[in-house]
């Protein structure tokens, strides 16, 4: 088996000495492994074109199963921590580094090289545990999870089998009102720990992969779901929850595009009312919400056409890879069972011990999370797409609580949040702690407002330099003049001006033509240089228009 095995890869010879065991290229250090595969993923995706067809057939198959058919969904996910150091060892890790500079004997899996844990990966883990609801393992064990791959040093990896240090938990999702709203709650078999392997630089052509180890023994956490979800758009929000919450939490920083947060999605079909499940695939490669959607929905479509074909015998264990540019999955290996990996207790490494002193700790320092926080928004009486928006980035629901603690009205602070300041972060690829407007001067801007200080359009002006510029609002209307004109006599002189002005608009309007009342708001506007308020300008223009003359 394995000497089938390697003559399939053909890789540089090498002894223990750095300057041979790996490949310099500027200055940097390469392992190199020449592959013989005559076709890769990325060559198959080229050989394949979607037509507007198959997408109008894909969705009238997807309708038949929903009545059909009962998908079963399950999704590990693993989540990459933000600590400074690596699980084992004293290497930082910082993403884009060059290839092979953050490594150590222990990285790089040499002999006599002996594992120490960074504490802080058992403190992410418990608080990852209490708040996905589960029940802590007081005392758990690190074991060995034994395979060959080339970007594994060690030819093992250090993780958790029998005893995880969290069990049984779940997780509270709201659908978006765009996917038909809802409230859902996903179980949690199982958080455990455990240390990223390398990883694998392909060369253009597919003939040979360059080995990084600079991600080698960088800490974990992997939650296991049940297998609860129904629908592509479950599993997606799912996936989209949890990245929410370790961020709250502050144990990683959830990035999919830098693997911070990875997702392998478990499908199955079964059909309606039978209790029995199917043949579980798996599904790798997901580097985004949509993605995780799609490639389920291709997934359900997939198995659904083979049993009703009568051929639901093809359908075995595997691994795919979901193809984004081909949007289909296709297979990569046959999945390995349990038993394959041969996994044994960490000799080196003690029991995990928690005490219940601990525990409380860590317990009393969570903050508000996002189901938290999102069932405090609605009991202020806002809308749920207002709540979903709010609560979703940390940062954002951290700005608007800091508004309304300053007296804001919340519907307003919700609305200028969501409208025309998501709008300006958008536009400028900002995020909300980037922009140089403060929550205490967004609190100062809806006071004027609302005391009719200033108009709602010299508000907008004044909010769009405040994220540009920075500054006070008090500072702004004193400097330019703007404090909004309430005097009635003050504003029926301009009407009286602006009617004068225009006699002949002023007798279309009263032949008929009552649209041209926006005119003459405007041109009082104009004069008052926005400043006129606009309620009382109205009343007063028509009372002026109406009036017989």
């Amino acid at each position: 088996m394995a000497s089938t095995l390697f003559r399939t890869i053909q890789t540089h010879s090498f002894m223990l000495y750095p300057t041979t065991l790996l490949r310099r290229s500027n200055g940097v250090f390469y392992c190199t492994m020449k592959s013989t595969h005559s076709q890769t993923a990325t060559q198959e995706k080229q050989q394949i074109r979607v037509t507007p067809q198959n997408q109008q057939n894909k969705a009238k198959t997807l309708d038949k199963i929903a009545k059909d058919y009962e998908a079963i969904i399950g999704i590990e996910t693993h989540v990459q921590l933000s600590t400074l150091t690596k699980a084992f060892c004293g290497c930082p890790y910082n993403y884009g580094s060059q290839p092979n500079t953050s490594i150590c004997p222990i990285c790089m899996g040499l002999p006599g090289a002996l594992p120490v844990l960074n504490s802080k990966v058992i403190e992410s883990a418990v608080k990852l545990g209490l708040a996905l609801n589960c029940k802590l393992s007081l005392n758990s064990k690190f074991d060995r999870k034994q395979y060959f791959y080339p970007d594994l040093p060690k030819g093992y990896q250090i993780s958790q089998f029998d005893i995880p240090i969290a069990t049984g938990g779940y997780l509270d999702v709201d659908l978006p009102i765009e996917f038909g709203g809802g409230h859902r709650r996903f179980g949690i078999t199982r958080v455990h720990m455990e240390e990223d392997a390398g990883k694998l630089l392909h060369s253009e052509d597919g003939d040979y992969s360059q080995v990084d180890l600079n991600r080698a023994g960088v800490p974990l956490l992997e939650i296991v779901s049940e297998p609860d979800m129904r629908t592509g758009v479950e599993a997606a929000e799912y996936a989209a929850e949890l990245q929410r919450l370790v961020r709250y939490l502050g144990v990683s920083n959830g990035n999919m595009q830098e693997g911070s947060l990875r997702c392998d999605v478990n499908v199955s079909i079964r059909p309606v009312g039978q209790l029995e499940f199917g043949t579980k695939v798996e599904i790798k490669n997901l580097n985004s919400f949509s993605s995780i959607n799609r490639a389920i929905d291709f997934e359900i479509a997939r198995q659904a056409l083979l049993y009703s074909q009568g051929q639901g015998d093809q359908i075995v264990q595997e691994t795919r890879l979901w193809e984004e540019g081909a949007q289909k999955t296709i297979t990569m290996r046959k999945k390995e069972g349990l038993s394959d990996y041969r996994y044994f207790p960490e000799p080196d490494l003690p029991e995990v011990i928690l005490s219940a002193e601990y525990i409380n700790s860590i317990s009393s320092s969570l903050p508000e999370l996002p189901e938290m926080k999102r069932q405090r928004y609605e009991k202020m009486g806002l809308s749920m797409q207002d709540v979903l928006f709010l609560a979703n980035d940390m940062n954002v629901a951290q700005f608007f609580d800091a508004t309304i603690a300053k007296g804001a009205d919340v519907k307003l602070a919700a609305n200028w949040i969501m409208g025309d300041i998501a709008a300006y972060m958008k536009n400028e690829k900002l995020s909300i702690n980037e922009i140089k407007l403060s929550s205490e001067e967004l609190a100062e801007l809806i006071a004027s407002i609302k005391s009719s200080t200033i108009s709602g359009k010299i508000g907008k002006e004044i909010l769009f330099e405040l994220m540009a510029k920075g500054g006070t609002v008090k500072r702004i209307i004193e400097e330019r003049d703007l404090v909004q004109i309430v005097d009635p006599s003050e504003i029926e002189k301009m009407v009286n001006k602006v009617l004068s002005e225009n006699p002949k608009q002023l007798e279309q309007y009263r032949g008929g033509k009552t649209k041209l009342q926006g005119f003459f708001a405007g041109q009082v506007m104009k004069i008052s240089k926005g400043k006129a308020n606009p309620g009382l300008l109205n009343k007063i223009l028509i009372e002026k228009l109406n009036a017989k003359s």
